[in-house]
């Protein structure tokens, strides 16, 4: 049984899966990866999900106000031996529900067009391309999605 716990980013099973993101888009970002990484600190971010199976920790993700009506999911990860299982959709679906309880209408959040499997995974999960926004506008490698929050039954 996986439980997701919502907490913030002083949680240290957090910030132990945020290390292991980071040592992952260190490869993949190439020498994009200092640019990338000074936008995704995770100190401060009030709002984090953290995903346990038997009490392990084995997924993450967060967001950040962007805006009045948009709010910036960041850090998704998973545990590469807890793939695709369904538990970055059950993240998401918990910061998407919390993001819409305090007001916000919409998600948005970058992602590179070397994460495939991120790419393939947003796109399932209803998230529709859109112009590249803030200080991704100018790198060739980001990718920009949003997604209109509707009520829990909806979605």
């Amino acid at each position: 049984m996986i439980k997701l716990v919502r907490t913030n980013s002083n949680n240290s099973d957090f910030v132990a899966l945020v290390k292991q993101l980071d040592a992952y888009l260190k490869i993949t970002d190439g020498d994009e990866h200092d640019f990338y990484n000074q936008f995704n600190a995770i100190e401060n971010l009030k709002y984090v999900v953290v995903a346990y199976s038997d009490k392990k920790s084995i997924g993450c993700g967060a967001f950040k106000p962007f805006n009045d009506s948009k709010a910036e999911i960041k850090r998704m990860y998973t545990l590469t031996e807890e793939r695709q299982k369904g538990i970055a959709k059950l993240i998401l679906k918990e910061l998407e529900t919390w993001a819409f309880e305090l007001g916000y209408t919409h998600t948005i959040l970058e992602t590179g067009k070397r994460q495939v499997e991120a790419v393939s995974f947003y796109k399932k999960c209803n998230y529709v391309s859109i112009p590249k926004y803030g200080q991704y506008k100018a790198m060739e490698n980001s990718l920009c999605f949003e997604k209109k929050l509707l009520n829990n039954e909806k979605r």
